[in-house]
């Protein structure tokens, strides 16, 4: 199935916010991430973290976890480039990290307008390893080129808060714990030996088709595959076989709308948070075929 680059260049010129429009253009040309990470810093705080709304359905505007994920996908896009925002968030987080070495799922917030109620419930004094196992699971990915996130101390608190959480796991865990807990010890995999075991285990709660339907979620809001797995030639793929993985990925492409971009299946909060969430999903949908082959390289 081929993808409309040229109607999803439009579409991205149209709808998404400045920062998606440079992670696209990044993407689509290997240009000076320069303008990327500029764009990136309108969401930066003085404290070092991120807010603002970089979590589309989270606008406060103090430091938050959710943002932090967001920042280390804009750290992973600019690679081989390293920039000293990253080790800085590393410290941001390491100053709001609990003593068991994980994050809350979300810090007070200052301004709830345009929030989702998920973030505006949230428990400040308790670990979540649904937020802190995707937010470590993008700084691994980060440190693999940056030395400085590598050797952050805050990044090993945090994996072993991860594994020693994971392992205790003994049922289902809810859909988006799952998949972040899997992409996790996929990314930790090559430097804590504990990773692979744990990845076994885990994958037993995952079906054979990849399709977990998240509880308290909307009627069609379900994971798949690539939601696990986005990443060829990983662990993570072994728990799925390359023709379930093929399908997934005709499903990923056919997803693009007509007006160039693709949409979520959740529910999004605010009319700000909707089309910031259609351009991270184009820019994550472009980014999964591209590395699957399913695009041509840049």
């Amino acid at each position: 199935m081929n993808i409309d680059l040229s109607t999803a260049a439009d579409f991205m010129a149209t709808h998404a916010r400045v920062l998606d429009r440079r992670r696209f253009e990044l993407l689509m040309d290997r240009t000076d991430p320069a303008a990327t990470l500029a764009a990136l810093d309108g969401y930066r705080n003085p404290d070092g973290g991120y807010g603002w709304g970089l979590e589309p359905d989270l606008r406060s505007p103090e430091s938050q976890p959710g943002a932090a994920l967001h920042a280390f996908e804009v750290f992973e896009d600019i690679a081989p480039a390293t920039a000293p925002q990253a080790a800085a968030l590393c410290d941001w987080l390491e100053s709001v990290t609990l003593p068991d070495g994980g994050v809350p799922f979300a810090l007070p917030l200052t301004v709830t307008a345009g929030t989702a109620p998920w973030w505006q419930g949230a428990d400040s004094t308790v670990s979540a390893l649904q937020i802190t196992s995707v937010t470590a699971a993008a700084a691994h990915r980060v440190a693999a080129h940056d030395p400085a996130v590598a050797a952050h101390p805050w990044l090993e608190r945090a994996t072993r808060y991860c594994l020693d959480v994971i392992e205790a796991i003994d049922r289902a865990p809810h859909a988006y714990v799952l998949a972040f807990a899997v992409r996790f010890l996929d990314a930790v995999h090559d430097t804590h030996p504990e990773a692979a075991g744990l990845l076994r285990r885990l994958g037993e709660y995952v079906p054979a088709d990849g399709r977990v339907q998240v509880e308290g979620g909307t009627e069609d809001e379900t994971l798949h595959p690539l939601d696990f797995a986005p990443d060829p030639g990983r662990p993570a793929r072994d728990l799925f076989t390359p023709e379930v993985i093929s399908a997934d990925l005709d499903r990923l492409a056919a997803l693009q709308q007509a007006d160039g971009g693709w949409t979520v299946d959740y529910a999004t909060i605010s009319p700000a948070g909707s089309l910031d969430w259609r351009g991270h999903t184009t820019v994550r949908a472009i980014d999964i075929l591209r590395r699957n082959a399913r695009i041509p390289a840049a």
